[in-house]
């Protein structure tokens, strides 16, 4: 215990007593005078700022929060104090203070007197992350960079991540993680020009899924079908549920004969695409239909070494999909390729079925050589069953 702790706090209640008879300057002054012990109690400090605010000295008020801080630097009240102080006084790091006090976790219960306080704190908080994001970009528009679409947009994520209006999400497969792959969330298009024939395919796979689902023979089955007893928490929900289901055309990497039959657009498609071909493993292709109100909760895919593309049949308004920070509407015919092991989410929020085709690609970073690799060692770890 500090040896002048008793001393500090009689000076405390003191001042308490000065300030409740209105006594300002006298309170002030016992303070500044206990404050000279420099005691190691961020609520000493804290009432201090508040005197010294009181009598019009924020700025000072604020040398005395940050001593609170300096014993105490994760502390959401006396953070989100600083960023007050800074913000009576027209400070222009206001706005930054109070995203450092938001991104702190709060007291519970939080009495109701911050609620204001905290009010205001998101709105300058957004109010600051919108100004940098557009500092940002005028800056690389006055730097003259000759900027391709692709590294516009990650020029443009760079300046939202500084702002933290988004954040930097990376792979984090649950089984088979290959080393040194590129991470990209929605991966570009120009590095998959058979994007463009399969969008144009889109009626003929819609008429062909149309038809699979119809068959009598059709297997229909849930997306996931992980065993009771495996601790993988992201799929409680939504584990043999039926409200996420598939129709697989190849499945592990085997052509599932009932469903494929009706598809010979599809397949033929299907087998100019370089997929990993692992037994027991991929390749993988399937219709995946997912139920009216049913939400696909955060989650990450099994392994790295492949990419997912998704093409949607059937989106009616609104149904969205997210990969770390960006997320997208589905749009009937527009296809993209995604790294399915960055987290990752979808919703159909609206009264009817969402239908999409999805099917899974080596990721192009990998050479031959390391396929071969990949291929080898995944068949003798064995898949995990449920995995996809």
């Amino acid at each position: 215990m500090n040896q002048h702790a008793p001393d500090i706090a009689l000076r405390i209640s003191a001042a308490d007593r000065a300030l409740a008879g209105g006594a300002l300057g006298e309170a002030r002054q016992i303070l500044e005078e206990a404050a000279r012990l420099d005691p190691p109690l961020p609520d000493f400090w804290h009432r201090l700022a508040t005197v010294r605010k009181m009598s019009g000295a924020p700025m000072l008020a604020v040398e005395a929060i940050d001593r609170a801080l300096a014993l105490a630097p994760l502390d959401f009240v006396g953070l989100l104090m600083r960023a007050h102080l800074l913000d009576s006084a027209g400070h222009p790091e206001a706005g930054e203070a109070y995203g450092r006090a938001l991104a702190q976790p709060r007291p519970n219960p939080l009495p109701p007197v911050f609620a204001q306080t905290i009010a205001r704190a998101e709105s300058m908080w957004a109010a600051h992350q919108q100004s940098m994001t557009h500092r940002l970009g005028e800056a690389v528009e006055a730097s003259g960079a000759d900027l391709t679409p692709a590294e516009r947009r990650r020029a443009e994520r760079f300046a939202s991540n500084i702002a933290r209006t988004t954040r930097t999400y990376h792979s984090e497969p649950t089984h088979f993680a290959w080393p040194g792959l590129r991470e990209a969330e929605f991966h570009d298009r120009a590095a998959f020009p058979w994007l463009e024939e399969l969008e144009s395919l889109t009626p003929a796979i819609r008429a062909e899924m149309d038809a699979v689902a119809q068959a009598p023979d059709a297997a229909l089955v849930p997306y996931v079908k992980y065993a009771d007893s495996e601790p993988l928490a992201q799929w409680r929900e939504l584990n043999h549920n039926r409200d996420w289901t598939a129709i697989h055309l190849i499945e592990r990497g085997a052509t599932v004969a009932a469903n494929a039959a009706h598809c010979p657009a599809t397949m033929g498609f299907l087998s100019r695409m370089v997929q990993p071909h692992i037994a027991g493993c991929a390749a993988n292709a399937m219709f995946s239909l997912l139920a009216p109100r049913t939400h696909i909760p955060p989650h990450v895919g099994v392994a790295n070494f492949r990419l997912l593309c998704h093409l949607p049949l059937i989106v009616p308004n609104r149904c969205w999909f997210r990969v770390g920070a960006e997320t997208r509407d589905f749009a009937e015919g527009q296809a993209w390729v995604f790294d399915d092991t960055i987290e990752h989410e979808a919703k159909n929020e609206t009264d009817a079925l969402r239908v999409i085709l999805i099917f899974d690609i080596w990721h192009p970073d990998l050479s031959p050589a390391e396929r071969a690799a990949i291929t080898a060692a995944v068949s003798a770890a064995a898949m995990p069953v449920g995995a996809l």
